[in-house]
C-alpha cells in the first residue's frame, strides 16, 4: 500500500529562488510536529572550501537543522550522479530510521532524476575515446561537439549545456562506443519512484526579470563576502585547474579567470550573472517537463505552512517521531 511507503519530500527549483530559506522555515515550523533533516541536492556544496560561491548553509544553520551531503569531497575529486544516489540513499534510510522526514533541497536536476528514475548501466569509460573527443574539442570547441551530440542524440543534447565538457564528452563517448544514444540507455532504468511517498515541490520565480535582479544582487553579496579570496585560496592549493568539475561551477569558473588575469572583475561578474541566469533557465525548462511537481511561487507568504500541513497530513498515520 502507498501509505506504508516512507515519505520523501523534495524542494527544488531554479537557483536563487530561496529554496534554502524556505527549507529552514519549514524545518522550524515542523520542529515540534515532525522533525526534518535536510539532504543537499547540490553538485557544488559537496566540496570543501567552496562555501561563499555555493551559498552553503553556515555551520550555525547546520547545527540547528541537520544537513547531509555537504563538505564530503575535496574539490580535486569528482562526484557523480551515481555517487549522489548512493550517498543520498544512505542518508535517507538513516533519517527514516530516526523517525524523521528527509527533505531533499537543491537544484541539481540530474541528481534528482537519477534518484527518482534510476541510473543506466552505461558502458565503461574508454581513455582512448575520451582522448580523441578531447582532441576534437581542442580543434573545434565544445559548442561544436555539442552540435554533433544534437545530431546523434537530440534528447540528451537538450539537457546538456553547450559548454558542459564533461557531460558532452560522456554522451558522445557512449554513442561512439555502442552506436546507441545515451538517452536510450538511460530510459532502460528504474529508480526509487515506487519506494517512497514522494512530495515534490518546485519553487519558481515570480518573473525572470525579478530573478535576474536577485541573481545579480546575490553575486555582489558573494563578492563582498570574499568570493575572490575564496577562489584565490583554491588556486593556491596547486592541485586544481579549470578542468576539474568543482572549478567549472558557475561563479567559480568566471572568478578563476579573473584571478588568473584573463579579464577584469567587472567582466567576470557580468559573465557569472549571465551564466547563472542561463543555468536558471535550463532548470526551469527541466521542471516544465517534469510530471508530478507541485508548484510554489517564490516570495509568496505562507509557503512553509502550506507544505508543512501537507507533510503532517501524509505522516498522520505514522508512528510518533523519534525524539
Amino acid at each position: 500500500m502507498a501509505a506504508a511507503r516512507p515519505l520523501l519530500v523534495v524542494l527544488t527549483g531554479p537557483t536563487g529562488t530561496g529554496k534554502s530559506e524556505l527549507a529552514l522555515q519549514l524545518a522550524d515550523y515542523l520542529t515540534q510536529r515532525r522533525p526534518l533533516e535536510i539532504v543537499s541536492v547540490d553538485s557544488a556544496q559537496v566540496y570543501r572550501g567552496m562555501d561563499i560561491g555555493t551559498a552553503k548553509p553556515s555551520r550555525a544553520v547546520r547545527a540547528r537543522v541537520p544537513h547531509h551531503l555537504i563538505d564530503i569531497r575535496n574539490p580535486c575529486e569528482s562526484y557523480s550522479a551515481g555517487d549522489f544516489v548512493r550517498d543520498a540513499r544512505i542518508a535517507i534510510d538513516a533519517i527514516h530510521g530516526r523517525g524523521r522526514v528527509p527533505l531533499l533541497v537543491g537544484g541539481t536536476m540530474l541528481y534528482l532524476r537519477a534518484l527518482h528514475d534510476g541510473l543506466a548501466t552505461l558502458p565503461a569509460a574508454s581513455s582512448p575515446m575520451r582522448q580523441t573527443i578531447d582532441a576534437e574539442a581542442v580543434r573545434c570547441g565544445w559548442p561544436a561537439m555539442h552540435a554533433e551530440l544534437e545530431r546523434v542524440d537530440p534528447e540528451a543534447a537538450a539537457h546538456i549545456a553547450s559548454h558542459d565538457a564533461q557531460r558532452i564528452q560522456r554522451a558522445l563517448e557512449v554513442y561512439r562506443l555502442t552506436g546507441i544514444p545515451i538517452s536510450a540507455w538511460q530510459r532502460r532504468t528504474h529508480g526509487a519512484r515506487d519506494e517512497f511517498q514522494w512530495l515534490r515541490y518546485a519553487l519558481l520565480p515570480d518573473s525572470r526579470t525579478e530573478l535576474r535582479q536577485r541573481l545579480s544582487l546575490r553575486f555582489q553579496d558573494m563578492l563582498q563576502a570574499g568570493l575572490v579570496e575564496e577562489v584565490r585560496a583554491l588556486q593556491a592549493r596547486g592541485d586544481l585547474s579549470e578542468r576539474h568539475p568543482a572549478m567549472r561551477a558557475v561563479g567559480y569558473r568566471q572568478i578563476w579567470r579573473f584571478c588568473r588575469g584573463d579579464c577584469s572583475l567587472e567582466e567576470a561578474s557580468e559573465q557569472a550573472v549571465v551564466a547563472t541566469a542561463q543555468l536558471s533557465k535550463r532548470q526551469m525548462t527541466w521542471l516544465r517537463r517534469e510530471q508530478g511537481m507541485i508548484t510554489l511561487t517564490a516570495q509568496s507568504h505562507g509557503q512553509a505552512i502550506r507544505v508543512g500541513a501537507e507533510i503532517e497530513s501524509r505522516c498522520a498515520h505514522d508512528r510518533p517521531s523519534a525524539r
